[in-house]
């Protein structure tokens, strides 16, 4: 199981992290969580769940790269200069869902520290982190976040690009970077097939 997702009885899935590895999860979960932001603060003035679900977020396309992967526009082609038609209704349809989709995802990143943190780590054999089916859900919606981040950083945007960068001498800076790609993208296929299986 060490390094792989199987799957439990019952549903859900588990696997044998150590305590580089939970530092390393825990650790680019908590830097999603930065990427993406705060959420909306609620006080009793702000409790009202319609007033919520009508609110409005953002028109505009993040400029961070990694924020427009993860946000990426719903209309026109990507890696195409979309039209005042499509931009126009790109704008809309992500005033009205971008809130949403950050709270997911805020909520997903949550989920994966939290298991994380649940933990007890027993010396150097590490821990078994045992997954229920939302958990799951968390962890996938959490994994491919963080590779869509990564690939975003390292300007990653066909497989042919990360075939390249895993070749890359050990000194290289985005070394790193890669194999934490990379490592996101195994756990991330285990997971899947665990849950298929």
């Amino acid at each position: 199981m060490a390094g792989h997702f199987e799957p439990l009885p019952g549903g859900g899935a588990a696997v044998a992290l150590d305590e580089v590895e939970i530092s390393i999860l825990r650790s680019l979960a908590v830097q999603l969580l930065e990427l993406i932001g705060p959420g909306e603060t609620q006080g009793p003035e702000d409790a009202d769940p319609l007033a919520r679900l009508f609110a409005e977020g953002p028109s505009e396309p993040p400029s961070d790269p990694a924020l427009a992967r993860l946000f990426p526009d719903a209309y026109g082609e990507p890696g195409a200069e979309p039209g005042p038609q499509e931009r126009a209704h790109a704008s809309e349809f992500r005033r009205y869902t971008e809130n949403d989709l950050r709270a997911r995802k805020r909520e997903d990143a949550l989920g994966v520290v939290r298991s994380l943190d649940s933990l007890t780590v027993a010396g150097d054999t590490g821990a078994v982190l045992r997954l229920g089916p939302e958990d799951c859900r968390q962890w996938l919606g959490s994994l491919n976040d963080l590779r869509l981040a990564i690939a975003a950083r390292l300007e990653i945007k066909a497989d042919d690009d990360s075939e390249t960068l895993f070749r890359l001498p050990d000194e290289d800076p985005r070394k790193p970077m890669v194999m934490a790609y990379l490592w996101l993208g195994g756990l991330q296929e285990t997971l899947v097939e665990a849950l298929m299986s």
